[in-house]
């Protein structure tokens, strides 16, 4: 998955990491400490966890970077810490609070106020969080006291379950779409409950189909030597793994590298994209099915290891 000219030179890195993000660093500056000690060329994150949140940071290198989307748009899952009775202007532990309330529910009205917000719901995404506004991140505003309209969000709530319940703090295990706020999700919950309240800890334990027990902290790698830190890497094709799979010729995948059609029939009308492999069972990259063949989508680049 790597070529090296020397041993601190750049490397042509292909792979995904499962990255353990500590606490109190942002995801870039995560990113950039893990690329450094890979000496890889290209690499990207693969969705933003704030500095105050932990847990599983896919890292991909290289050619995988090509295929990053997918798990951008994954479902994922967390584990939050909320405290009740206050909130606060970040609505996490970093804010001042703004608010305090003497109501703390009990576990059985909490656990209802929780499976009131289940499926397809709204969010209005939080003034402390970096979505742009006019070029500069919402967090920029909130910092110097301004305060910029944001429309809703669709987002899906999966699952809410109360994992413990110890007055006033709760501990929640989620499963939602990409892009959900658990800070707002915390604080509606809790409006719907009657209290207010912020999270204290928050922990992303699953994305695209990893889990946070495969991945690996910063202490770990950083005592590895390089042959033991690339036997760490998983496939480019890992987080692709929902997709349906087939295998062409090398013809028919010459023809896609080219940009070409190729001709395919398939009985899954309702299937868009294909992962697609040699018959070495070599990842191609992925195509999209369109009234009866094929057409390149992304594809690994022919000069690629093996990945």
């Amino acid at each position: 998955m790597t070529e090296s000219n020397s041993k601190h030179s750049k490397r042509r890195v292909n792979g995904v990491l499962l990255f353990d993000k500590p606490l109190g660093i942002s995801s870039n500056t995560a990113l950039q400490q893990v690329k450094r000690l890979y000496h890889a060329q290209k690499a990207g994150h693969t969705g933003v966890l704030d500095p105050l949140a932990t847990g599983l940071l896919p890292i991909c290198f290289g050619e995988a970077t090509k295929f990053a989307q997918y798990l951008l748009d994954a479902d994922k899952a967390y584990t939050a810490t909320v405290y009740l009775g206050k909130a606060t202007s970040t609505g996490d532990a970093e804010g001042e609070v703004i608010e305090k309330s003497d109501v703390i529910p009990d576990e059985n009205t909490f656990q209802a106020a929780c499976d009131a917000f289940l499926g397809e719901i709204q969010q209005i995404p939080p003034m402390y969080s970096a979505l742009k506004h006019q070029g500069r991140a919402l967090y920029d505003y909130a910092r110097q006291g301004i305060h910029i309209d944001r429309p809703p969000r669709d987002v899906v709530i999966h699952q809410i379950q109360i994992q413990s319940f110890r007055q006033p703090e709760t501990v929640l295990d989620i499963k939602c779409s990409k892009g959900t706020y658990i800070r707002t999700l915390a604080e509606d919950i809790a409006r719907h409950a009657g209290t207010v309240a912020h999270l204290t800890a928050l922990r992303r334990t699953a994305t695209a189909g990893f889990d946070i027990q495969n991945a690996y902290d910063w202490h770990t790698l950083e005592n590895l030597n390089q042959e033991a830190l690339d036997a760490l890497l998983l496939p480019c094709d890992a987080g692709l793994r929902h997709l349906p799979e087939i295998i062409l010729d090398n013809a028919q995948i010459q023809a896609l590298q080219q940009g070409e059609k190729v001709a395919f029939h398939t009985n899954q009308s309702i299937i868009s994209s294909f992962r697609v492999y040699n018959h070495e069972k070599r990842f191609i990259g992925l195509v999209q099915y369109i009234s009866g063949s094929l057409k390149a989508q992304r594809l690994m680049s022919t000069e690629a290891e093996r990945c």
